[in-house]
């Protein structure tokens, strides 16, 4: 899941976590997922959406068909929501006030089913497995990502020692790599065996923040100063060619070597809004940085079926860079031109790829389209009653 960074001022020296992890038995206890019953999985296996896409808005969630974007849902729901693919081809995964709570996209109904977070933070798809990371405690809960379908899945759950922003992702292997850090200060990042032994740590990563995988099975994770590659069993530091170069957010894909990342030089802004981007190589530790014709967000980036790199600029356009040449290579003219607000919770357009199509929303108009990757043309828009926000979907 991609998200803005939290202030971390680096002042404090973290409490690291170590390869003591608690490992604990899952599906007892007060804080166990809920499970829906019989009855409410039967209504839930009713198919009213196809490929649904699900957008968020400032009091729900809409469910689109993602053929026709047809609104087949609109789901009441309080609070800022964040949305991201559960992993399989039926449920995303909603993080609630009170947790991460599955929505069954293809059924246009938000179950019962719930994992309990204190400030649910990043979902992560890997291996077949899905991955939560609990901001607030430092929980990190994975299931099998097609065990959701037959009601509440088995899952592993290990505690860190210290609460932070954080991710994890498991490893094909069974491995886990999860962020090191504290409320104040994140640092890098560690790898474990399902033992719970340490197999590989980097405290080389100031203000470590997202993480996404390459064709290969090489991890990618964004630092305030370039970026770790997890691969082999040992860490690499890719260094930034500024000395601040945060690259916070990350897109990949087994489709490519190559990961895409955003790129930001000024420590102090405000906000900042950058107009280049990092191509990082995962087979050579290459960065490389890439112009735009205008600036973007964190909700901007994206790969296409061919592992091309993809953004969505505040011109308007989605920008298709050929991440071998490390160039752009086409434009394709989607909304008007926009302004990020300041607020990162603030809507903004936002773009959702699934395999040749890219959904892009615009809260201005409150439209929803869908483009064909290949032609470049939009095969259906929607307009919604409310201004979208997030914008996700179930996996291909």
């Amino acid at each position: 899941m991609n998200a803005p960074p939290r202030p971390a001022p680096g002042a404090v020296l973290p409490v690291l976590l170590s390869a003591g992890l608690l490992l604990t038995a899952c599906g007892t206890g007060e804080d166990a997922p809920r499970e829906q019953d019989g009855e409410d999985r039967a209504a839930a296996a009713e198919a009213v959406a196809d490929d649904p896409v699900v957008t968020t808005y400032d009091g729900g969630l809409y469910v689109l068909d993602g053929q026709t974007l047809e609104v087949v849902g609109d789901i009441p729901l309080e609070g800022f929501n964040r949305i991201n693919p559960a992993g399989d081809e039926r449920h995303v995964l909603v993080s609630t006030s009170e947790g991460f709570q599955v929505l069954d996209a293809v059924g246009a109904e938000l179950t019962d089913t719930l994992f309990p977070a204190d400030s649910p933070g990043h979902v992560v798809r890997h291996a077949g497995r899905t991955v939560l990371f609990a901001d607030g405690s430092g929980e990190i809960t994975a299931f099998d990502t097609d065990a959701l379908g037959g009601g509440l899945p088995e899952t592993d759950v290990r505690t860190a020692e210290e609460a932070h922003h954080g991710v994890a992702v498991e490893l094909a292997g069974g491995e886990l790599l999860l962020t090191l850090g504290d409320e104040e200060e994140r640092v890098g990042a560690v790898v474990l065996d399902a033992a719970g032994e340490e197999v590989a740590r980097s405290e080389e990563c100031p203000g470590v923040h997202g993480e996404s995988t390459a064709e290969g099975g090489a991890v990618v994770i964004g630092c305030e100063d370039g970026v770790l590659i997890y691969q082999e069993g040992g860490f690499t530091k890719v260094d930034s060619p500024d000395g601040y170069g945060r690259i916070g957010n990350q897109a990949g894909g087994e489709e490519s070597p190559i990961i895409l990342g955003d790129y930001k030089t000024d420590p102090d802004a405000e906000l900042e809004r950058p107009e280049r981007v990092a191509l990082i190589d995962t087979r050579d530790a290459g960065l490389t940085l890439v112009d735009l014709p205008g600036s973007y967000t964190f909700r901007s980036l994206g790969r296409g079926p061919g592992g091309e790199a993809l953004v969505l600029g505040t011109d308007g356009g989605l920008h298709v860079i050929d991440p071998e040449k490390g160039e752009v290579v086409d434009s394709i003219e989607v909304t008007d031109e926009w302004r990020e607000p300041l607020e990162w919770q603030q809507p903004r357009p936002a773009l959702f790829v699934r395999g040749g199509t890219a959904y892009v929303s615009d809260p201005a108009t409150r439209r929803v389209h869908s483009l064909d990757l290949e032609s470049g043309e939009v095969t259906a828009s929607v307009t919604l009653e409310e201004a979208p926000n997030e914008l996700s979907g179930v996996a291909p």
